[in-house]
């Protein structure tokens, strides 16, 4: 069993570079899997918030077209041990621009679909107490 299991990761990590990365960096993973969990707040899975997230992911982390596919796949296979609240914890030693930029994706990602569902305020909110920024840094002129 253990052996069947290194060989689909070897197999993951050997068949997408942009996957290596993700598996190597316990943060990009980590921040990856908080913004998918927002796009799954509100217990469906919404094209525009998926659109979102791809472009997200292309423009901040330059993974794009098959490797999204692959990187999601990684993420859903191996990266459910992380928690939310282990992955927040992760980005409170980022930069304060840093964390705005992250919360600034997940208000994105959330206001995609033009609805704010009651679970998708509650993880933004509950990011921002933990990443320690105030609502207006993430989302001008709103609350």
């Amino acid at each position: 069993m253990a052996l069947e299991l290194f060989s689909k990761v070897r197999e993951l990590f050997e068949g997408d570079p942009v996957v290596r990365k993700v598996a190597d960096d316990p943060a990009l993973s980590a921040e990856i899997l908080l913004l998918f969990r927002m796009v799954l707040a509100d217990g469906e899975v919404d094209e525009a918030e998926l659109e979102t997230l791809r472009r997200i992911c292309a423009d901040a982390f330059g993974i794009d077209g098959e490797s999204f596919g692959n990187v999601m796949r990684y993420l859903q296979d191996y990266g459910y041990e992380t928690t939310t609240a282990q992955a927040l914890a992760i980005f409170r030693g980022y930069p304060h621009e840093r964390r705005v930029e992250l919360a600034r994706h997940l208000a994105e990602i959330a206001k995609a679909d033009d609805e704010l569902n009651q679970q998708e305020v509650r993880l933004l909110a509950r990011t921002l107490e933990v990443l320690r920024l105030d609502p207006h840094e993430v989302v001008p002129g709103e609350a």
